[in-house]
């Protein structure tokens, strides 16, 4: 009995769920494991079939029980079996590895299963497989016998080779000809001592396309331990374009337009480094905003209650320098949001819409925005098709292009709105380089203004470039529209002559599907409510805002600052918790992890992200995906309350 109460240790200790299943299928023994994995006490399992848990294995205990009649071996070992779904006591279904074994014994034939959780397994090579096809590089793994044994949609993409005539095949069919014979002592030189060696480190190489063709090649080299041995991972590069556009800058420095070439250089860089400084700076500038805007507000409902009281001679003036507080944080707030327009790193929630809908519903704010010295003409094509974008972000192209317009014609003129349906072929093509053929509406703002020359028109849609007077423009308006319209997949083009006036002409690719419609809200501004929200900001201020807003509404707050701080009260609150309110961008955790990691200590909660760089909890599409709830900073007290019902009254029955 000692020794068998030690078998039975062993086996409830066991890494994987072990159950033994009589030739009728039914359950005759389990471990602990398997109560943990499934989720059934053990009584409730002895004597039930074993379809109870793996709905579809039928088909492999047959399979089993007719290997060992004939005498074949019948064991598989784990990392071997077959994959199944595996079904909990909740109904939950998780991939399930399977591994049979079948045993003759004196009752008749007795089948051993055992049973490997693989959902993180498949979570992780998910993940894996999602970054290396992502990588901007070809990447491949090879074997000690140089064999490759992956390859990324890159690398098929480099050398011309399907993946099925890449994975299982020698790498040296990837080497030219005349390094071919030397390759394999490279590869032996380099397992004796497999340290990293970075990309670009001095050495001439070159690649073999199946096409025969070669090309020049950086590649980097980094040897990886497996359970299959070592795996030499290699990112291969084709530099062909930065050997030729390095011939091409000293061909063009022999002929005196190196000038023209640094400032091409130039201004990439500077479009690239606005879209970092955009990201950057706006997850801090937007919570320094968020705290004044809101600062501002409680201070001005003190103000509201003096006056009440004390009369208007005192608190008049105060009340005044406030709303000018608060003025100023707007505007802040308007050119942040233009800085991450720019850098396509706005959040967007785009619609499928009317074009026309949307003129009329903003033609009056852009007559007033106009003023009356310039005339509005609206010319809408009545048959217009539908285009997906963000109606927000739309308005802020046309009120832009107005406010251009508008600074163009200082003594009067007239501006003319117009829509209309485009084809997009090889003919248009002919004058639209940067436009792609197919179906788009087409939006023209014309003005009858002073014009550009043609110095000016290569740089109009660069950032911080201006015509104006110094402090009369930031040199964001056209950027700003210009990164809205890539954004939504369209192509933005302007004409212009001195004298003659200016047309911006939107392309928008048409939408497929209808025009969604959205019903008037209510005024939900300042609904508050009674659960229990954990607040997770790190920085203080911001924290404290958030606290006193929901606190004066009635909600529980529990505040965290930060990840880990957040994990320990999910764990360690005895009551419910009905919202994770979290900071996107944060040291540690970062709000997307930390929210996976809430959600499986508390499965229920709802989850809403706040950030004025939400870039990490986007789409690559630049886009929320339709299970991420955002609130953007900075937010004012009446836009967080409202997001936060929002989200937990989607979650009520």
């Amino acid at each position: 009995m000692k020794q068998e109460s030690q078998f039975r240790a062993l086996l409830d200790a066991a890494p994987y769920a072990l159950l033994s299943v009589s030739e009728a299928g039914l359950i005759n023994w389990v471990n602990d494991p398997v109560e943990i994995m499934f989720g059934y006490p053990r009584a409730e399992l002895l004597g039930r079939s074993i379809d109870l848990l793996i709905p579809d294995v039928a088909p492999a205990l047959h399979q089993g029980r007719g290997e060992q009649q004939l005498g074949q071996p019948a064991t598989q070992a784990m990392g071997t079996g077959i994959e199944l779904a595996g079904r909990r006591k909740d109904g939950s279904e998780f991939p399930a590895e399977v591994s049979l074994s079948a045993i003759s014994t004196a009752e008749g034939l007795l089948l051993s299963a055992a049973v490997r959780d693989l959902t993180d397994q498949n979570r992780a090579e998910s993940k894996f497989q999602g970054l290396l096809e992502a990588a901007p590089d070809a990447i491949l793994g090879v074997d000690i016998h140089g064999v490759v044994v992956l390859a990324n949609g890159q690398a098929e993409r480099l050398f011309g080779y399907p993946r099925h005539e890449l994975v299982g095949h020698p790498i040296d069919q990837l080497v030219p000809e005349a390094a071919r014979g030397m390759h394999p002592r490279r590869r032996q030189a380099y397992l004796q001592d497999p340290q990293h060696r970075p990309m670009g480190a001095g050495i001439e190489l070159a690649g073999r396309r199946k096409d025969g063709s070669e090309f020049p090649a950086e590649i980097s080299l980094s040897a990886i331990e497996t359970e299959d041995g070592v795996i030499i991972s290699a990112a291969v590069r084709d530099v062909s374009e930065r050997i030729e556009a390095a011939a091409e800058r000293e061909r063009l420095r022999a002929m005196e337009v190196r000038e023209r070439l640094e400032g091409q250089l130039h201004q990439s860089q500077r479009l690239e480094s606005l879209g970092q400084l955009a990201g950057g700076v706006a997850h801090d500038f937007n919570n320094l905003l968020a705290v004044i805007l809101n600062y501002a507000y409680f201070v001005a409902e003190e103000v509201d209650s003096a006056l009440a009281t004390d009369g208007p001679e005192r608190w008049e003036a105060v009340r005044g320098d406030i709303e000018q507080i608060r003025r100023a944080a707007e505007r802040a707030t308007e050119l942040t949001h233009q800085l991450l327009a720019f850098g396509r790193r706005e959040v967007v929630r785009p619609q499928t819409l009317n074009l026309n809908d949307v003129v009329t519903g903003i033609e009056p704010l852009l007559r007033r925005t106009l003023g009356e010295h310039i005339d509005l003409f609206v010319q809408l094509t009545g048959d217009l098709a539908p285009v997906t974008i963000d109606p927000g972000q739309l308005e802020q192209v046309l009120v832009n292009l107005a406010v251009n317009a508008r600074d163009a014609m200082p003594g009067g003129g007239s501006l003319t709105v117009a829509t209309r349906n485009v084809r997009v072929d090889e003919a248009y093509l002919g004058g639209h380089l940067t436009a792609v053929p197919g179906e788009f509406v087409r939006l023209d703002v014309r003005d009858s203004g002073s014009g550009m020359g043609t110095d000016v028109l290569p740089h109009v849609f660069e950032p911080f470039f201006t015509t104006k007077p110094k402090g009369e423009g930031s040199g964001l308006g056209l950027a700003t529209v210009y990164g809205i319209v890539k954004q939504a997949g369209g192509d933005v083009q302007l004409y212009s002559e001195l004298g003659l006036g200016t047309t911006v002409g939107v392309l928008l690719p048409v939408a497929v599907g209808g025009v969604v419609t959205t019903e008037p809200g209510t005024d939900l501004a300042y609904r508050g409510g009674s659960e229990t929200i954990l607040l997770v900001e790190d920085e203080a201020a911001m924290r404290e805002v958030g606290r006193r807003i929901l606190s004066r509404r009635g909600y529980h707050v529990l505040t965290a600052d930060g990840g880990v701080d957040a994990l320990r009260l999910a764990r360690e609150h005895e009551g419910a918790i009905e919202l994770l309110l979290t900071d996107v961008i944060m040291p540690t955790i970062q709000g997307k992890e930390l929210s996976d990691r809430v959600r499986h200590l508390r499965p229920a909660i709802r989850v809403l992200f706040m950030s004025g760089y939400a870039q990490p909890v986007l789409a690559s599409t630049g886009r929320l995906d339709a299970d991420v709830n955002l609130v953007e900073k900075p937010f004012s007290e009446a836009t967080l309350l409202g997001a936060i019902r929002d989200v937990l009254d989607e979650a009520a029955p």
